[in-house]
């Protein structure tokens, strides 16, 4: 997957959004204005996603290019190294699973709004 894809892949999550708050390099994509994923868009080597804190664990065990998330909650958040070994359909499971634990994670009256706003 290359950087196109990734951000046509994130922006077509509902309600999802891209900004530049941190610098003119970090791409962050938001839902309700909340983060799900990170990346650099000039270099194009990592991916930070939020990630449930017991599988964040199981995941850095498990592969070599996944680490705890750069700059952000070593709980939370893994850094997905941009590298051949990650299969695409590997990562857009965990940016999926970012999305849904943060859509999870707002208001109730917030999920209600979105609800209907796809209706």
């Amino acid at each position: 997957m290359d950087i196109a894809r990734f951000r046509d892949f994130c922006l077509a999550f509902p309600h999802a959004e891209e900004s530049l708050p941190f610098d003119e390099n970090a791409l962050v994509f938001k839902v309700m204005g909340k983060i799900f994923a990170i990346t650099d868009i000039e270099k194009w080597d990592m991916v930070i996603v939020k990630c449930d804190p017991a599988e964040a664990v199981e995941l850095r065990e498990t592969y070599d290019f996944v680490q705890p998330g750069y700059h952000m909650s070593k709980k939370h958040w893994n850094s997905i190294m941009i590298v051949p070994e990650l299969p695409d359909p590997l990562l857009r499971k965990w940016v999926q699973d970012s999305y849904d634990l943060v859509v999870a994670s707002l208001p109730a009256k917030t999920r209600r709004l979105m609800q209907q706003g796809n209706e």
